[in-house]
């Protein structure tokens, strides 16, 4: 058999390669220079490769790093025309991307106008796209329901969305509403929308503003601080109105949820940091109704939790139905209210996972033609697959194959096809879609995204021309970059490295997230004890030792239900692991998460 097609052949090449991360030296160098411990320089030097900038700003994230928003371009303009229309008493529009970037926007900017500016709640209207009906940004259902509004809004303030949507930006202002963009995903290639009053995205070529890898919901609430200061000079707001910071709590949760830079990005490490210890105060009802739910043992909160607890569930609303539900339980004024959405949210949220999981096994299967033949990216379409799950989906195939994926299934719109992608680092997804688009401009007419995640809208008819097309550009990028699926780790721990202490010498660099992965590390350990857990026996429950060190482990999703583990008591096992605190009844010990694990 041929050893391309060989499923033995295959199946070795996609086991995943655990090795060291790539170290650079001269900031390791630095990092202990400037009285980091060893294993802070190995972190640091293993994510940061070819920083140059100061490392304090990272170490010890400090809001004072901020920006002023004059820098971002067009902010001023836009700050005030929203502060125009508040003195006028026009009525409002916020039309916001549906998922967690997007709904943080919605909360940051609805707060600022009633709370600081004091508008009335009726002059507002809340515009969020149904994911499924009516697709991403500003979509021309949404411009049908703006426009059927009575009192109808003069002014909509975007977040999250709007810099490729011209030509619905334009139906707005023919209508004679004007459009303020706030925004963070790339321009096409065009430039900003023209018909807009104002664009705020600090990836403008001509835009002054030092860090173009802001989270949505942070453009959002720069351009509402602009906006108190304006209407502070033009003496409608008194100087002591309070700012905006209390905010910076919803900015956090969509940062980490967005899955923007947390690497060398002093601004987000620094809203991230400081909203975290405004999440913990636990002031809003929001947070107090997450922290029920998760257990006392939950508390603090850290970026961990906003990622993998509070993120999925309000992202799952969209997912399945209209995303409204997570803007009132993010805006719930009572604890009692809070829990009641939240338990929608929840159940959305367990209904997204077995969904996931059909879909992935059903993605994986549909993806091995492209892995024989060694292609440089998966496409797959799913006919009955759900679109709220897309992401999801392709994230999972990422993972498991170690090259980009996207995950197309049918829209709403007859004859159209939606889909999801995610990268890996080696590729920027939106070059590829451009370049995808210049190769097959009638296969792609819609696209957007930023380098790790983008959207797109292909014509069932046009699926295999949009397919080459991008299997072309991908390889163009690519060149003979080695695909396959790969666990980078900081290296080994020593038996005595591995307890608490060390976890708080780790934890001293938080917060940890994209591009700057919170660390994991390779070693060998002998298996004492192990059971599968969980309703269908999917987690596992180990026992390890290593020298002198004796510590419990969980690897979750490890086997498919009914599988039963390819190793046992006695066996020796090379693991990829991440140090955990497990909070117990108040009590603290170590346990070490497995990411992969296998026999020597």
């Amino acid at each position: 058999m041929d050893a391309v097609t060989d499923p033995i052949d295959l199946q070795a090449r996609l086991r995943p390669r655990i090795q060291p991360r790539p170290r650079d030296e001269a900031l390791y160098a630095r990092a202990r220079e400037e009285g980091l411990t060893e294993l802070q320089a190995r972190v640091l030097a293993g994510r940061l490769a070819g920083y140059q900038g100061e490392l304090a700003p990272l170490i010890s994230p400090s809001l004072r790093h901020l920006a002023h928003p004059e820098k971002l371009a067009d902010a001023r303009r836009a700050a005030e025309r929203i502060a125009q229309a508040v003195v006028d008493g026009e009525h409002i529009g916020i039309l916001t991307d549906y998922d967690v970037d997007g709904i943080t926007s919605h909360v940051v900017i609805r707060r600022t106008l009633v709370e600081l500016f004091g508008v009335p709640e009726a002059r507002l209207h809340s515009l969020i796209g149904h994911r499924i009906h009516d697709g991403y940004g500003i979509s021309l259902p949404l411009v049908e329901r703006t426009l059927a509004l009575s009192p109808r809004p003069s002014l909509v303030i975007t977040a999250d969305c709007g810099s490729s949507d011209e030509p619905r930006i334009a139906r707005l202002r023919d209508a004679g509403i004007e459009v303020v963009v706030s925004d963070h995903h790339a321009l096409p290639v065009e430039g900003p929308p023209a018909s807009a009053y104002a664009v705020v995205n600090p990836t403008r070529d001509d835009c002054a503003y030092p860090d173009p890898t802001i989270a949505g919901c942070m453009v959002a609430w720069l351009v509402m601080s602009l906006g108190r200061q304006v209407l502070i000079e033009w003496g409608v707001l008194p100087e002591a109105t309070p700012k905006l910071s209390p905010w910076l709590s919803y900015v956090a949760l969509g940062t980490v949820a967005d899955c923007v830079s947390l690497g060398g990005s002093a601004a987000n490490r620094a809203v991230v940091t400081h909203g975290l210890a405004l999440i913990n105060r636990m002031e809003a009802a929001c947070w107090r109704a997450m922290a029920a739910r998760l257990g006392a043992d939950s508390v603090p909160f850290d970026a961990e939790t906003l990622a993998f607890q509070m993120g999925p569930r309000i992202n799952a609303r969209s997912r399945l139905d209209d995303p409204y539900a997570a803007l009132h339980f993010m805006l719930a004024g009572n604890d009692a209210t809070a829990t009641r959405h939240l338990e929608t949210l929840d159940q959305d949220n367990q209904s997204r996972k077995a969904i996931e999981a059909e879909m992935a096994e059903e993605a994986k299967a549909l993806a091995l033609p492209a892995l024989t033949a060694e292609e440089p990216a998966i496409v797959v379409f799913l006919e009955d697959g759900h679109p709220g799950v897309q992401g999801i989906v392709a994230s999972r195939l990422v993972q498991a194959f170690g090259r980009p994926a996207l995950v197309l299934t049918p829209a709403a719109a007859p004859g159209m096809l939606t889909g999801s992608g995610r990268s890996i680092e080696a590729l920027h997804l939106r070059d590829a879609l451009q370049r995808t688009f210049e190769l097959a401009p009638e296969a792609l007419p819609r696209f957007g995204g930023h380098r790790g995640a983008a959207g797109v809208g292909v014509p069932r008819e046009r699926l295999a021309t949009f397919r080459t097309a991008f299997l072309q550009a991908v390889g163009e990028q690519l060149g003979d970059t080695e695909l396959c699926p790969r666990i980078f780790t900081d290296g080994e721990l020593a038996p005595h490295q591995l307890g608490l202490a060390t976890l708080d010498e780790l934890e001293r660099l938080r917060p940890y997230g994209r591009e700057f992965d919170a660390p994991l590390f390779q070693g060998e350990f002998l298996v004492e004890a192990l059971r599968p857990v969980g309703a269908d026996g999917s987690h596992l429950m180990l026992e390890l030792s290593s020298g002198t060190a004796s510590l419990k482990a969980i690897w979750f999703r490890a086997l498919y239900p009914g599988e039963s583990p390819a190793f046992g008591v006695g066996d020796h096992l090379r693991c990829a692991y991440k140090l955990n605190r497990n909070r117990w009844r108040g009590r603290e010990s170590l346990q070490l998460m497995l990411e992969h694990a296998e026999p020597l």
